[in-house]
């Protein structure tokens, strides 16, 4: 079983960036594809990007692309999500979640079944 720990988030003006690392632990994160997820107060989780187990393949939501680019270094056991032209409609904490690697990449957070405790990133405008 793997852990995962998130971290790179704050409070930033709009038209600036962040990088997000997610960070694990317990085993290899080598065979999970892995996912970004975000959450604002009184909405449903929602999903950001998401990356197959070997980095061959990526996705992302249709309000992120061009803006957000997922990566992940396996050698370093590390999921990345760099965020940049960030915008106020970009707050929320952002989950990073493992899943399994048998299956084409889900938007749908019932298919990951690992997650990360979130970090809160603020845009103000």
């Amino acid at each position: 079983q793997v852990q995962l720990v998130e971290s790179g988030g704050g409070l930033v003006q709009a038209g600036n960036s962040l990088r997000l690392s997610c960070a694990a632990s317990g085993r290899a994160l080598s065979s999970y594809n892995m996912a970004w997820f975000r959450q604002a107060p009184g909405k449903e989780r929602e999903f950001v990007a998401a990356i197959t187990f070997n980095g061959g393949l990526t996705s992302y939501a249709d309000d992120v692309k061009g803006r957000f680019t997922i990566s992940r270094d396996n050698a370093k056991n590390t999921v990345y999500l760099q965020m940049n032209s960030l915008k106020p409609e970009d707050t929320a904490v952002y989950y990073c979640a493992a899943g399994p690697n048998r299956y084409p990449l889900r938007t749908n957070p019932a298919y990951y079944n690992i997650w990360g405790q979130g970090t809160q990133v603020t845009v103000s405008s």
